[in-house]
């Protein structure tokens, strides 16, 4: 527990990459006893996981993008704006930091936060350096990272560099000390399908058929739980019951940490938060980057899983049935095999992420006599909340 009550400013894209780790830190800092809030886009505001102690902020974001000068100036003038709100947020709530996670959304306060002379520290989820964090990655005071190789991030930034990991929710972390799933050779293989929130047609079509062709001794103790699309999940029902393998279907899982506690393998995309669940719980996977992921990010996120063997990832445009079938006889077909898999995933993860963060976090700021005189002020927020909150030694 921290000698002082402070104040940080969370910033992150509405996605689940970028608001994973970013709720994760702020359990963690709450733990500590300071006081956090969360700028983010509309998206961000309304996505599930989201504490309800951690107040979400909307400011207009703005991106500059494509040929149309006109998009440019529309661009800008959101950007402008949304630094402007933060910079009057920033007066009220008086942040000792801020962190930002990547996201266009992010843009606007990280630009404040300079402008304010507020300590700032980047978080890069990916083995790729994110466009928005590439930009402020000479700016800013840190840098942590969640892998140990990271592209496009320029050699002479070292220094800033601390590896950290990718913070993941409490509830999947819980399962790391859990043993792996006991599988024998007439254990039921328990077969764990995700595609991202939505889920990814290209599994929907591929994998029914792949685990279809597996050797019929293998077959018929296959289990599988996949998430679909709405749109696929009846053509899917149809698919396994064609295939007579038993499947659970739906589009959400809101218990998936249990269902990822079950599965002695794991078949989905490799976004940053599901690296850093399969290696911090220890599940074998096959991994299918998302061919269209900006930077081909998802494929760099599987070099380090892959090269442990805790992993094997297929290009999507090499993911068939017969290329699917064949990497999990491989890694299936013997006990040891999987469960030396599940080891090497459990090697490269990064249990203590939230908590390695926010010790860089706490090493940026006022000091400590500043952090403790705190104004009362408030601000008023979207849905009438308040940004300000009165911070007390703890």
């Amino acid at each position: 527990m921290s000698l002082v009550s402070r104040h940080y400013v969370l910033a992150a894209g509405g996605t689940g990459g970028h608001l994973i780790p970013a709720f994760a830190l702020a359990a963690e800092l709450e733990r500590r006893g300071h006081h956090v809030a969360l700028i983010t886009d509309e998206r961000g505001a309304a996505i599930p996981g989201k504490p309800d102690y951690l107040t979400a902020h909307v400011l207009p974001q703005g991106r500059i993008a494509g040929k149309n000068p006109l998009n440019w100036l529309k661009g800008l003038l959101g950007i402008l704006e949304g630094k402007r709100m933060a910079l009057r947020l920033f007066e009220s709530f008086q942040p000792t930091a801020v962190i930002g996670f990547g996201g266009y959304p992010a843009l606007p306060t990280m630009l404040a936060a300079r402008s304010a002379r507020i300590p700032t520290i980047l978080h890069e989820q990916n083995s790729v350096l994110g466009r928005v964090n590439r930009y402020f990655a000479g700016k800013v005071d840190a840098i942590a990272t969640a892998f140990e190789q990271v592209d496009r991030l320029d050699p002479k930034l070292a220094t800033k560099v601390t590896l950290v990991g990718n913070p993941v929710r409490d509830e999947v972390l819980a399962l790391r000390d859990k043993p792996f799933p006991e599988f024998g050779e007439d254990s039921l293989l328990r077969i764990l399908v995700t595609g991202g929130s939505q889920g990814a047609r290209v599994l929907s079509e591929v994998v029914p058929d792949g685990l279809a062709m597996l050797p019929p001794a293998l077959r018929s103790r296959l289990q599988v739980i996949q998430q679909c699309r709405a749109e696929d999940i009846e053509a899917v029902r149809a698919r396994y019951a064609g295939h007579g393998i038993p499947a659970e279907l739906a589009t959400y899982f809101e218990d998936m940490a249990e269902r990822l506690a079950g599965a002695h393998l794991f078949i989905g995309r490799s976004g940053a938060s599901t690296i850093a669940e399969l290696t911090d719980v220890g599940r074998p996977a096959i991994l299918i980057p998302l061919p269209i992921a900006t930077d081909d990010h998802q494929a760099a996120n599987t070099r380090e899983i892959v090269a442990a063997g805790g992993a094997r990832a297929i290009r999507q445009e090499s993911f068939t049935a017969t290329t699917l079938a064949k990497q999990i006889q491989a890694m299936a077909l013997h006990p040891e095999t999987l469960a030396n898999a599940a080891h090497a995933s459990w090697n490269c993860g990064y249990p203590n992420a939230a908590s390695d963060l926010a010790d860089l976090v706490e090493s940026f700021g006022a000091s400590p006599i500043m952090d403790v005189i705190r104004m009362d002020k408030t601000v008023p927020a979207k849905g009438g909340e308040a940004l300000a909150r009165k911070g007390t030694a703890a």
